[in-house]
């Protein structure tokens, strides 16, 4: 997948630009960059992600591409309270990272915990039942569904589906 791809995954679930967003899990940075470019210059990012090398480097790739994205860099462990480093978001960004976690439900609570009450979950994930190795807690798409109604979001809808090289395909949905 290439920056059109992750920007496609998540427009459907951004329907302005400005805002406080976060990144959970962010990684490289793949996601944050859509997110930079979906919200604008107007938004404000949190990128969390435990790997301070994978954050340096996404550091440097939002500087080149969109130096006036205001992002503050977390070194964190999403699936611990971390109140005082993120504020009330408007919106949440998780790609590839929750199916790490063989209890999302917890995670999900605590993550929706930070948002406004008419905040969004935007979530990319493999949509497969059976784990592996790379993804061994996948999330389907039926299984988002049934998590988020149990952690209290009121509607949550598929937003796009692509094929993937590696697991059938990925899917991202958004969650209000």
């Amino acid at each position: 997948m290439n920056h059109d791809d992750h920007v496609a995954l998540l427009r459907g679930g951004i329907e302005t630009t400005g805002g406080v967003w976060a990144d959970f899990g962010s990684g490289t940075g793949a996601f944050t960059l859509a997110l930079a470019d979906l919200i604008g210059p107007t938004g404000v990012i949190y990128s969390i992600e435990q790997d301070r090398s994978a954050l340096a480097q996404q550091e440097r790739s939002m500087l080149a591409r969109f130096p006036d994205t205001i992002v503050h860099y977390r070194p964190a462990d999403f699936t611990r309270p971390m109140r005082d480093s993120v504020p009330a978001l408007d919106g949440i960004v998780m790609a590839n990272s929750l199916h790490f976690h063989q209890r999302p439900e917890p995670i999900v609570q605590l993550l929706k915990s930070y948002l406004h009450p008419h905040g969004r979950f935007i979530l990319i994930e493999y949509n497969i039942e059976q784990g592996n190795s790379a993804v061994p807690y996948p999330v389907s798409f039926a299984h988002w569904e049934k998590l988020t109604t149990r952690c209290g979001f009121s509607n949550t809808r598929l937003l796009l589906t692509r094929p993937s090289r590696f697991l059938k395909e990925i899917y991202s949905a958004v969650s209000e």
